[in-house]
């Protein structure tokens, strides 16, 4: 089986939109009242959530007019946010077709389908024209690609001159032993995970300019504590959340990531390049 389509039933839900509906139901919302912060503990589907894309997306200066670039989009969540807050197009494109139409549905729902337009598609060979966009980001994407030269490569090719691009990534930081499963990943076969370093070599070799790079291993095991906390004193999660997705696997998942950040292994970073004029 091609590594892509591994990597999507990895991701593979069964029934995603009934259980965001039934978890809708659930929180005294209904889909015709649900904002785009409602949705937010379901479709940011990376470590700090909504915190996390606010704090990335807020280095990349993007402004109405700019067409923006979300790669390894999964349901939208952070394309709807970006839209919602900027008033711009933004175009995602992800590998899980149960995501992608689950997150055409989502837009529906908060009036964003406009806005957002979502492609089935490989984040390494994307059906877009040449310098298509005036910016970009990915949010915990590249842990599934192992060829970081090609998706740079791809994605400096799509994105227009002057371009920022913003990437919040799981790296390697520390040798060691890492525990799966972890939501990225059931074992080690398609967990593609590289070092900052190794980044930023790939983007530099794609012929971006590399201006500031953050880890938030700190920001990540802070963010874990308090939704720890919230969670032991309401008597389990909210409704809608990442076990949302996830399901019964979430606990051993979100555990051995905290762990694995823990022991400095793996940790969050953030990466801010750009397209050279």
């Amino acid at each position: 089986m091609p590594v892509e389509n591994t990597v999507s039933n990895h991701y593979l839900h069964g029934d995603l939109l009934k259980a965001i509906q039934e978890a809708i139901t659930l929180s005294g919302k209904t889909i015709d009242d649900i904002s785009v912060e409602d949705l937010a503990p379901v479709d940011e589907f990376h470590i700090g959530g909504r915190a996390a894309t606010e704090n990335l997306l807020g280095q990349l200066n993007f402004s109405q007019q700019h067409h923006i670039l979300d790669v390894g989009c999964g349901l939208g969540g952070a394309a709807r946010f970006v839209t919602n807050k900027y008033e711009n197009h933004v175009t995602g494109i992800d590998l899980t077709p149960e995501y992608i139409d689950t997150g055409k549905v989502l837009c529906k729902w908060v009036k964003l389908e406009n806005n957002v337009t979502l492609h089935l598609g490989n984040a390494v060979a994307m059906p877009f024209q040449n310098e298509s966009f005036d910016g970009g980001y990915m949010l915990h994407v590249g842990m599934n690609i192992e060829d970081k030269d090609s998706l740079f490569k791809e994605i400096f090719r799509v994105l227009r001159n002057g371009a920022s691009f913003g990437i919040y990534d799981v790296m390697r930081i520390e040798e060691g032993e890492l525990t799966f499963p972890v939501p990225w990943a059931m074992d080690r076969s398609i967990s593609k995970l590289a070092t900052p370093n190794q980044y930023v070599e790939a983007l530099v070799n794609a012929g971006f300019e590399v201006s500031k790079e953050t880890n938030r291993r700190d920001f990540a095991l802070e963010f874990f504590r308090i939704l720890r906390e919230k969670s032991e004193a309401s008597g389990g999660p909210p409704p809608l959340g990442l076990h949302t997705l996830m399901k019964e696997s979430t606990p051993v998942k979100i555990n051995n990531m905290i762990e694995n950040i823990k022991a400095s292994y793996i940790s969050p970073v953030e990466i801010i390049a750009h397209k050279k004029i």
